[in-house]
């Protein structure tokens, strides 16, 4: 079944920087597009950075500049590097892909993982 597993999130301080991965399985991962949402407590579910099968990327306003997303086809994960790391940048960090199923599409999303940055 599809599985999708986030780590590297923790405490850093404002200026730092944290590498997030997500580990995929159950699908034809270097096919198909990835994407890091993020949800702040109170707020709505944020798209932050996506890439697809030929490693065209785009990024929410509020991350440009400061973070990148990259895929490791081989090792079926998708990373966000998150650089100049800023206290409203603190959130539950998800990775998401949509995938087609024999009526539509189906969203898939891993647990989250935890990013708090301190002023």
């Amino acid at each position: 079944q599809v599985q999708l597993v986030e780590s590297g999130g923790g405490l850093v301080q404002a200026g730092g920087s944290l590498r997030l991965s997500c580990g995929a399985s159950g699908f034809a991962f270097s096919s198909t597009r990835m994407e890091w949402y993020r949800q702040a407590p109170g707020k709505q579910r944020e798209l932050v950075a996506t890439i697809n099968s030929s490693d065209s990327t785009n990024y929410g306003d509020s991350v440009k500049g400061r973070f990148t997303i990259s895929r490791d086809n081989a090792k079926r994960t998708v990373y966000l590097q998150m650089n100049s790391l800023k206290p409203e940048d603190t959130a539950v960090y998800y990775c998401h892909t949509k995938l087609p199923t024999n009526w539509g599409t189906r969203d898939f999303w891993g647990q989250g993982t935890q990013v708090t940055v301190s002023s």
